[in-house]
């Protein structure tokens, strides 16, 4: 069964859950904000364009300069001017990703196992945990939607409210393996097109 393009875009979207796929970089303790952080502590603003498509990079480097020449005010002023540093650059970021801007979300938000598990394999070179976790998350999902088809499949011979249950469990059975096929041999982002970001998200 041959899934459409366009549904089948939707379905990975929703296997990969696009909020987890965004999360995090917009926090406080995002490494975005940590590397705002890192730049205007150091007066670089160079460790900070990475994290934003190259078309935008005058937009940031403007909003460096001018949160510079503020926070040297002190004060209110300083921590006005570094908010607006940090929230410019999240929202930037987030735009080149095609994810919309809805404010920086508190320090410790949980987003599930998923981002810290990757975080820490880029840390400790380890990706075995991560393997494990989506592994065990993939079988869980194929499992469940299998068993349902499964069980629906052999319902009697014209009984065409069971044969449509039946047909119900197969597409999402069928498009849930098709999705996770296609995921998995997706090509890592920036080997096509511009890599704009050294950080999935």
């Amino acid at each position: 069964m041959r899934v459409p393009t366009t549904f089948r875009s939707f379905t990975l979207a929703a296997l990969l859950s696009p909020m987890a796929a965004f999360a995090h970089c917009d926090t406080w303790d995002g490494p975005v904000v940590k590397a705002a952080q890192a730049a205007l502590a150091s007066g670089e603003v160079a460790s900070v364009l990475i994290w934003v498509r190259k078309s935008d990079e005058t937009e940031i480097r403007q909003a460096f300069a001018r949160t510079r020449e503020v926070r040297k005010l002190g004060g209110e002023a300083q921590k006005v001017a570094d908010q607006f540093f940090f929230e410019t650059l999240v929202r930037v970021h987030r735009a080149g990703e095609g994810a919309p801007y809805t404010g920086l979300k508190p320090a410790g938000t949980d987003f599930g196992p998923a981002l810290p598990a990757g975080d820490r394999a880029l840390e400790t070179g380890d990706l075995k945990p991560v393997w494990k976790l989506l592994s065990d998350r993939a079988h869980e999902g194929l499992h469940a939607r299998f068993d349902v088809a499964r069980k629906a499949k052999d319902f009697p011979a014209g009984d065409v409210e069971a044969g449509r249950r039946f047909v119900a469990a197969y597409v999402t059975y069928i498009h849930y393996v098709e999705g996770l096929y296609g995921a998995a041999g997706a090509p890592a982002h920036g080997v096509e097109g511009e890599a704009h970001t050294a950080h999935a998200h």
